[in-house]
């Protein structure tokens, strides 16, 4: 009875062991699409004006727009979580003023203009909340060709005429055109 006992209990301590340390990580897959951040600051050492939180989705060799993501429907703007855009300061949103805070960025793509739709309502899973009456400001903004990114990314250019903050993937790019308000330097003698 004893050899019995044994013989059965001790697979089954293991198991249970094995099992509970397996789950008790409570860890998740790694995300195919993961979540990047983009900045934009003036300078190295200056503190950020935007602060961009989106999904990273993959190409995998198939064609973008009008595809993966359909033409004239709303699109999360990455994968996953709503695209998340802090401004910490006041800005100029294409022509309308927007306060401080952050905001979910979402877009309408087409096939020569994306409507790029700025919107209140944030810790939102993709654009399947999406409430217009929560939008803050929309702009239309043309499409242009370039290289083919294989991860859909977000970044910011900063000419001398204006800052932009560029979205691309496949070969499609868009620029939204962002103002902040020039700051005065104080000089002190």
């Amino acid at each position: 009875m004893i050899k019995l006992y044994y013989s059965i209990s001790i697979p089954l301590l293991l198991f249970f062991f094995l099992t509970t340390e397996t789950n008790a990580q409570g860890f998740v897959a790694v995300d195919d699409s993961p979540h990047d951040i983009s900045y934009y600051r003036q300078s190295k050492i200056t503190p950020p004006l935007v602060k961009v939180i989106y999904g990273r989705p993959q190409k995998d060799d198939s064609a973008v727009f009008g595809n993966i993501v359909p033409f004239d429907k709303l699109w999360r703007t990455g994968a996953n979580e709503a695209t998340e855009v802090k401004f910490y300061k006041d800005v100029q949103f294409g022509n309308t003023k927007i306060k401080a805070g952050t905001y979910v960025l979402v877009t309408i793509p087409g096939k020569n203009k994306w409507e790029v739709i700025l919107n209140s309502q944030t810790d939102v899973w993709g654009s399947f909340q999406y409430n217009p009456t929560f939008n803050v400001a929309k702009i239309t903004v043309p499409v242009k060709k370039a290289e083919e990114l294989e991860s859909f990314s977000i970044s910011f250019c900063d000419d001398e005429e204006q800052l932009q903050m560029t979205l691309g993937w496949d070969d499609t790019r868009i620029n939204i055109p962002l103002e902040f308000k020039k700051e005065q330097a104080i000089v002190k003698r």
